[in-house]
């Protein structure tokens, strides 16, 4: 009998869900279709009420929205900071000076 119990639950919530889904989709009373194209016409015939939002001074006119490509763009990565700006240009010297011993053990390992 205690393994049964925990079906109780489900079971209460599935017999509301039944007797809920039967009273919404119960029969309704007919409207009548001239009553209907009535009140469908004057639906139509309202002018649509627009609220304009106040702006702050200097914000964004958001009454034309930026319009959407569809397309995805990445911001440009940026630049190492150890490249020229131009890359026809010379390379700039070193920003520290180097140790001559240093220059020549280098040398030495490339050749």
């Amino acid at each position: 009998m205690e393994i049964l119990l925990w079906l109780a639950p489900p079971v209460v919530v599935t017999v509301v869900a039944m007797l809920w889904v039967s009273w919404v989709g119960r029969e309704r009373a007919e409207l009548d279709q001239d009553e209907a194209v009535r009140r469908l016409g004057a639906a139509l015939d309202k002018e649509p009420r627009l609220r304009r939002a106040r702006t702050r001074p200097g914000a964004r006119d958001r009454s034309t929205p930026a319009r959407s490509s569809g397309v995805a763009v990445r911001r440009t990565p940026p630049r190492p900071r150890g490249l020229p700006r131009n890359p026809d240009a010379p390379p700039a010297a070193p920003a520290t000076p180097v140790d001559e011993n240093r220059r020549e053990r280098r040398e030495r390992r490339a050749s």
